[in-house]
């Protein structure tokens, strides 16, 4: 549980650092995303958790 807590704390910190430093560059990425079909955006998803899925793996592999 404690590393669920941890891994959704870095997540908001790491969103927040981002909507904090460039929020200009956030609105033409959602405009970007909004220009791709549904299709191509459900792949960039499982994509994205294929990838995060995996470093976890890595993470936990590695003792953490």
């Amino acid at each position: 549980m404690a590393l669920l807590i941890l891994a959704v704390g870095l997540v908001l910190a790491v969103e927040g650092l981002v909507l904090a430093l460039a929020p200009s560059r956030i609105e033409t990425a959602l405009d970007w995303l909004r220009a791709q079909a549904a299709e191509r955006r459900r792949m960039l998803g499982l994509g994205a958790l294929a990838v995060g899925v995996a470093l976890i793996w890595l993470a936990r592999s590695l003792g953490a």
